[in-house]
């Protein structure tokens, strides 16, 4: 096997990728559905402020998604997004949960979907990026001696997504730039 039959295209091998890339393509021209995929990431409440995110790898490493030709050996960024929403968003209702003087354990999930056609210029009218993301808590919530009343929970929510900085920066589509810098 050679490594690009391994680990998919490496460096700029162009020719590597179009050759994976190919048949995903037409692929999703003869099948559109088949191009939109639901990322998720996953993360655990944590004890104090903290909140413990599921990952592909210890060493995280972006690659290719395997829609888009990749083989899966790399994490993919639109997981690496989600995964820093729930992460954030766990440290952030952990926080907003002691300000309120609340115990709060639990799960929570991010998922995305994404509609690959975009992204490999299958199809002009397909957008490039997730068409939605879904954050979801799963938590039981004390408060006292016993379960938080729905209003404080309600609070605790509230606040969680006013303060999520990665919730907020994807809400309000945070004016991007790029630039480049090249050595003189």
């Amino acid at each position: 096997m050679t490594d690009t039959e391994t680990t998919g295209p490496t460096g700029n091998d162009s020719t590597a990728l179009r050759e994976i890339q190919a048949p995903l393509k037409q692929q999703y021209r003869d099948d559109p559905d088949s191009a939109v995929v639901t990322l998720s990431a996953d993360g655990e409440l944590g004890s104090g402020v903290s909140c413990k995110v599921t990952t592909g790898q210890a060493l995280a490493e972006a690659g290719l998604h395997p829609a888009t030709g990749g083989d899966g050996a790399q994490l993919c960024s639109g997981d690496m997004l989600l995964e820093a929403l729930v992460a954030c968003a766990g440290v952030t209702l952990r926080a907003v949960a002691t300000s309120l003087e609340m115990e709060v354990d639990g799960s929570l999930r991010a998922e995305g979907d994404l509609d690959f056609r975009g992204t490999l210029g299958v199809a002009k009218d397909a957008p490039v990026g997730f068409r939605e993301i879904r954050l979801t808590f799963d938590i039981d919530a004390r408060s006292g001696s016993g379960k938080a009343p729905e209003d404080k929970v309600a609070t605790l929510i509230k606040l969680t997504e006013r303060y999520c900085v990665v919730l907020q920066t994807i809400k309000g589509s945070a004016t991007t730039s790029v630039a480049v810098t090249t050595p003189s």
